[in-house]
C-alpha cells in the first residue's frame, strides 16, 4: 500500500520527516534487505534492537525511519530530518498496517490452526488465484511482526488477501485478527502444540477461538468438522459457518479417497456437501450466486498424506465462498505441490524414497506423516525423528507416544537425533520395536552420513522434527543420492473416515 510520508505521519500522530511528500515504496524491519524508497521501522526483537541499524537502513536508501521518541536524541542532527518519532515502533507498524488493510477494503481470508495452516493458506491462495488477484503472506511472516508487513503489501488492484495467523500464547490471535479484520476465518484444527505456554489443549482451543470472536456478523467461519473442539466453535460464530471434512455432517465433504500411483490422493467433493443456503451469501464474494450444484466433482491432489486432502477441502470451502465452481478448480488442485520441507516426496538415485517434512513437528502432525509413509510401498520404512519442541511438562510422554506409533505402524528402523528425542525410542521399544532397530544419533549430520551409507533400493525414509532440530542437515548429507524423481506408489483404496486433522 503506497503512502506519502505525510500520510504516514498523520496516521501515526507524529511530525512528518523531510520531505513530507516523498512516496514510500515499501516497508522493512531488516536493514540488510531494505531497498531504496522503503520506510524502515526500528522494532525491538528478542535479540536485536532496530535502533542500532537505523543508520545502515538510511545509508541503504530508506526514505525514512520510524523510531521511538525517547531514542530520537541518539541520532545525529543530520539524520533527524529522516525520522518519525512515535511512542512504540512495533505498535506504529501494526497501526499503519491496520490502516492499509481498511483503506484497501477487499475480502480477506485468515487461516489459523495447530497444524496445516501454511499448506491450507497456500492452497486457498492458489485456488482463488485462478479467478482473481491474490496476495498471501510469504514464508513465516505470520506473527505480530510479519503480518503487518504482509498487510502493507496490499495493492489497490489486489482482489483478495489470504493470510495465516500464528501464535505461541494467549491474546496473540486476537491482536492479529484485529489487524487483519477477516471476512473469512479458517480454523484447520486444534492440537497439542505450544503446551509450554498453555495449560492444556483446551486452552489452545480458547486461544484459536479468538479469531472467531473477531468476526463480524457478515463474516464466515470455515471450520474442521472432524475436529471436535473446532466443530464447537460453530456454536458461537458471530456470523455464519461452513464446515469441511470427511464426517457425514460436513458441509464440504470429501468422499471415496484413493491413494494414487504417486502417493497423492484422488477424492470426490460430494454435491450434497454444498448447502443451497450458503450460495451467494459470502460478504463481497462476486459470483457466488452463480455456483450451481451439479454432479459430484472428482479431484486429484498430488500430495502425500490424507491430512492434505483435509487441507484441500478447507481451501475448496474458501473457493466456494468466493463463488468459484468446483469444476473450474480441478486443474488447480492437480497442480498443488507441498512447500519446501513440508511433505516433499523425492526418489533417490539409489532407488530409495525420501519424505522430507522437517519444517516443523508436533505429535498430531508426526502421526499423520507416519501413517502417510506407512501407506507408501517399500522394502523397509525408516523414521528419522528429532525433537518436538514447546510441549511443556508432557514432552517426554508425548514423544514416547509417537515412538509407540512408529512401532505400531510396523516401521523397520527408527533413527532418533539428539537427546530430546530419546523418549521416542523408549516408547518404540516399549511397544515392541527391537532395541537393535532403534539407532541414536547425536547430530543431524551424523544421521545423514549413516543414511548415505545404509539406504538401499526400496527403502522409504521420513525426516520429521521441529524446525530448531535442523533435521534438513541430515537430508543435505545424502549428496548425489538426492537427485531423482518423485516416488511412485502403488494405487490403494481407502474409505476410512478417520483422518488425522493436520
Amino acid at each position: 500500500m503506497k503512502f506519502r510520508l505525510a500520510d504516514i505521519a498523520d496516521v501515526l500522530g507524529c511530525a512528518p520527516p523531510h520531505p513530507p511528500d516523498a512516496p514510500v515504496n515499501g516497508y522493512s524491519i531488516d536493514s540488510r534487505t531494505v531497498r531504496p524508497g522503503e520506510l524502515f521501522f526500528a522494532v525491538q526483537g528478542k535479540k536485536l534492537d532496530g535502533h542500532d541499524y537505523v543508520a545502515s537502513a538510511l545509508d541503504a536508501g530508506a526514505v525514512a525511519a520510524v523510531v521511538a521518541g525517547e531514542r530520537r536524541g541518539d541520532f545525529p542532527e543530520s539524520a533527524r530530518s529522516k525520522l518519525l518519532a512515535v511512542p512504540d515502533t512495533l505498535r506504529a507498524l501494526q497501526q499503519l498496517a491496520a490502516t492499509a488493510r481498511r483503506r484497501w477494503g477487499g475480502p480477506l481470508v485468515a487461516v489459523t490452526g495447530s497444524m496445516g495452516k501454511t499448506t491450507t493458506k497456500q492452497m486457498a491462495a492458489a485456488l482463488l488465484r485462478t479467478h482473481c488477484r491474490v496476495l498471501e503472506n510469504e514464508g513465516n511472516l505470520n506473527n505480530h511482526f510479519g503480518l503487518p508487513l504482509s498487510l502493507l503489501r496490499l495493492e489497490p488492484d489486489t482482489e483478495a488477501g489470504v493470510f495465516e495467523l500464528a501464535m505461541s500464547g494467549p491474546g496473540e490471535i486476537r491482536l492479529l485478527a484485529d489487524l487483519a479484520a477477516p471476512d473469512v476465518a479458517v480454523v484447520t484444527n486444534v492440537g497439542p502444540v505450544h503446551l509450554e505456554f498453555f495449560a492444556d489443549v483446551d486452552a489452545i482451543a480458547r486461544a484459536k477461538f479468538e479469531l472467531i470472536e473477531a468476526l463480524g456478523e457478515r463474516a464466515w467461519a470455515v471450520l474442521n468438522a472432524d475436529d471436535a473442539r473446532v466443530t464447537r466453535f460453530g456454536e458461537r460464530v458471530p456470523g455464519r459457518a461452513l464446515s469441511f471434512g470427511f464426517s457425514a455432517h460436513a458441509d464440504v465433504r470429501g468422499e471415496d479417497l484413493v491413494c494414487d500411483a504417486r502417493g497423492g490422493w484422488a477424492f470426490t467433493l460430494a454435491s450434497q456437501a454444498l448447502p443451497a443456503a450458503a450460495f451467494g451469501a459470502a460478504r463481497r464474494a462476486p459470483g457466488a450466486e452463480r455456483w450451481q450444484v451439479g454432479e459430484p466433482t472428482r479431484f486429484h491432489l498430488p500430495m502425500v498424506g490424507r491430512h492434505n486432502v483435509l487441507n484441500a477441502l478447507a481451501a475448496l470451502s474458501v473457493a466456494y465462498l468466493f463463488g468459484i465452481p468446483p469444476g473450474a478448480l480441478k486443474d488447480a488442485v492437480a497442480e498443488l505441490r507441498p512447500g519446501s520441507m513440508r511433505g516433499e516426496v523425492v526418489r533417490l538415485t539409489n532407488g530409495a524414497t525420501a519424505v522430507i517434512d522437517c519444517y516443523n513437528s508436533n505429535p498430531t502432525a508426526l502421526n499423520a506423516m507416519l501413517e502417510a509413509v506407512q501407506s507408501l510401498p517399500g522394502q523397509r520404512r525408516i523414521a528419522v525423528l528429532g525433537a518436538m519442541l514447546e510441549l511443556g511438562g508432557d514432552a517426554a510422554a508425548l514423544h514416547a507416544q509417537c515412538g509407540a506409533r512408529v512401532a505400531e505402524l510396523g516401521f523397520d528402523l527408527l533413527i532418533t537425533v539428539g537427546a530430546e528425542a530419546d523418549a521416542v525410542a523408549e516408547g518404540a521399544r516399549r511397544y515392541g520395536l527391537p532395541a537393535g532397530k532403534c539407532i541414536r544419533m547425536n547430530t543431524p549430520e551424523e544421521a545423514g552420513k549413516w543414511l548415505r551409507r545404509e539406504l538401499r533400493e526400496g527403502d522409504v525414509v521420513l525426516f520429521k522434527a521441529s524446525r530448531a532440530a535442523h533435521l534438513e542437515r541430515a537430508w543435505d548429507q545424502l549428496g548425489e543420492h538426492r537427485l531423482g524423481e518423485p516416488e511412485l506408489a502403488t494405487a490403494r483404496k481407502d474409505r476410512s473416515a478417520s483422518v488425522p486433522s493436520n
